[in-house]
């Protein structure tokens, strides 16, 4: 194995991350990760890391699970591969069965992609091929709101609402319609049911102006989560839906993040928000971020619009190389089983408000503006003037502060700007929760100091 210098040379000349800063590109490198265990990351060095954001909103069983381990070997042993467009293997067809039998609802019929991108992009182009197949080539517009995330590819990415990561990309579509994100925050002086008032006409003014009969689909995480874990007003996403089945418009809900346990919920769309929509995109926690994997769940309402006697000779021409992949399937299913025989949504609904509670209490900092989410998902948000409504330059340099703090005292935190995003491995415990919250709290306080 290379010395710990020639791997840094070797990643400064070679290695591409994603998001990465140009202008330093050559001359820095991101931290390395050697090993894991538990909810912990260790480093190049050996030091123990807390991972705070779980990868990537992700690790839900945590790491170094010898039982997936296994799972994922002998699979790979017996077959590691088949060409999804002729033939399909049975860890595909076990878990599509197991999910159909998670999603509220009619969701019962299941695609699987390579991850959350992939997953939102299918459930977009099914949508697309729905409207084409019935006749309806004009009924195309996607609404979607500022603050949202729903992946990197190119439609994905243009259905994000978060304006920061559109430049110097070809983002604009005149497909895609923005409405208002439903962060309080930014509706001063409205109370939640005011607030939410004013959403729903705002979506349904906005299908005026575009026409229902060209308006296809509504596409809404539960809650936004790189755009802050902004919770919406209660009964928004039912609202929605009626407006949406009013107007013939398929409503997806994207799951990346909420599914496989993080609200404390198989899915969160209906249990924890109130909604059983036409489509459901997940991926990350359905395999606990051991191997790649995504996929939607559609409802057999939706599906009969165009199969059977409904087809008229049509195909569903949309797929990966490893759509369904053998080893993936396999993975998740022991995923499936470990949350099952852990208890881990039981796990969730008990910590969950431990946890919630114990960041709340940061907001007596100075800094901490607000402390929102739910289940094992929050964020902190900083500002310098707690009741502003626009977040500043000076806002965001201390917020990478905290960050950066935090990272020296042992932890991991999600960095968004001037927000600090918590979505830990699900099988953290209540002391761990005090150990995480504990040097967040340090981070926030060192960082006022240093304010003055």
């Amino acid at each position: 194995m290379a010395n710990a210098s020639d791997m840094n040379s070797s990643a400064m000349r070679h290695l591409l991350v994603p998001a990465a800063n140009m202008e330093k590109l050559g001359s820095e490198t991101l931290p390395r990760l050697e090993r894991s265990g538990g909810i912990y990351v260790y480093d190049e060095s050996g030091r123990r890391l807390m991972d705070g954001p779980a990868g990537m909103w992700c690790t839900q069983i945590g790491y170094q699970r010898r039982e997936m381990a296994d799972a994922i070997a002998e699979q790979a042993m017996t077959l590691s591969y088949n060409s999804p467009w002729y033939m399909t293997n049975s860890p595909a067809i076990e878990l599509s069965e197991k999910i159909a039998q998670l999603t509220p609802g009619d969701l019962n019929r299941i695609f699987l992609t390579t991850g959350g991108s992939t997953a939102v992009d299918t459930a977009l182009r099914f949508v697309e091929f729905l409207n084409n197949a019935l006749g309806r080539p004009s009924k195309k517009k996607i609404i979607v709101r500022k603050d949202g995330y729903h992946g990197s590819t190119s439609l994905t990415a243009a259905c994000s609402g978060r304006e920061g990561n559109w430049k110097n990309f070809d983002i604009a579509s005149d497909k895609i319609s923005f409405i208002s994100s439903p962060n309080a925050r930014l509706h001063p002086g409205l109370s939640e049911a005011d607030l939410l008032e004013k959403l729903v006409k705002e979506f349904e003014d906005r299908i005026i102006e575009l026409g229902p009969e060209n308006v296809a689909v509504f596409l809404a995480e539960p809650l936004l989560a790189s755009g802050g874990v902004i919770i919406p007003p209660a009964g928004y996403h039912a609202r929605f839906k009626a407006v949406c089945e009013k107007n013939d418009i398929v409503y997806i809900s994207d799951e990346v993040v909420t599914a496989f346990g993080r609200c404390g919920e198989w899915f969160a769309s209906e249990d924890v928000f109130g909604v059983v929509p036409d489509i459901i995109t997940f991926a990350k926690g359905v395999t606990s971020g051991y191997v790649p994997l995504g996929g939607l769940a559609i409802s057999d309402k939706l599906v009969a619009r165009v199969s059977g006697e409904n087809a008229k000779g049509t195909f569903f021409a949309n797929g990966y190389t490893y759509s369904g992949h053998p080893v993936s399937c396999a993975a998740a299913l022991k995923n499936i089983e470990i949350f099952e025989n852990d208890g881990l949504l039981q796990h969730v609904r008990e910590v969950g408000p431990y946890f919630q509670s114990a960041l709340r209490a940061l907001e007596q900092l100075p800094l901490v503006a607000n402390v929102r989410g739910t289940g094992l998902v929050a964020c902190v948000e900083c500002l310098v003037d707690k009741s502003a409504t626009t977040v500043t330059d000076q806002d965001k340099k201390i917020g990478a502060r905290i960050d950066e703090i935090a990272f020296e005292l042992g932890l991991i935190v999600r960095p968004l700007g001037n927000m600090c995003v918590l979505s830990p491995p699900l099988v953290i415990t209540k002391q761990q929760i005090d150990d995480m919250v504990g040097i967040l709290k340090q981070a926030i306080v060192r960082t006022a100091e240093e304010l003055g």
